[in-house]
């Protein structure tokens, strides 16, 4: 699969007590890698595994809770994860309430699909975090001039 590739997908993940299920039915909408400092927070590592999907293309089935702060863009991120376990579901940013950004570990062995094309906010990245080698890199966002 090329670094630009879409993939269409129907996958379902369940937390890690089982009692929520996350189901993405349609295209993968951009796959990346952010070194943000809340991401390396949510995570507890150098960086989070990102997939963004439509809004409309997600169901939750279960209870959720969620958790929402100023970004350092002035948008507003919403963190939902499991009310019981505390497992990452999705992420929300009022800049695109479209999207949502999915943890693509919560696939687990059913994640072969994805191929980060980029890192962004790169400016934060720890040496220490290994990423994949020839993987753009972006101090904050992308620049949409060079969208693929």
């Amino acid at each position: 699969m090329s670094s630009n590739a879409k993939p269409e997908v129907d996958l379902s993940a369940r937390c890690a007590c089982g009692q929520v299920v996350l189901t993405v039915r349609g295209r993968i909408r951009s796959m990346f890698l952010c070194s943000c400092e809340d991401c390396q927070r949510a995570t507890g590592t150098g960086h989070a595994t990102v997939a963004l999907a439509r809004l409309a293309d997600v169901t939750l089935a279960g209870s959720a809770a969620s958790f929402a702060r100023p970004a350092h863009s002035g948008a507003t991120l919403t963190r939902w994860f499991c009310a019981t376990c505390g497992t990452p579901l999705y992420a929300q940013s009022s800049r695109a309430p479209d999207l949502l950004m999915l943890p693509v570990g919560l696939f687990g062995p059913n994640a072969d699909w994805f191929a980060p094309n980029q890192v962004i906010f790169a400016r934060s990245h720890h040496e220490w975090d290994v990423l994949p080698a020839g993987t753009p890199q972006h101090e904050t966002y992308r620049d949409p001039e060079s969208s693929p």
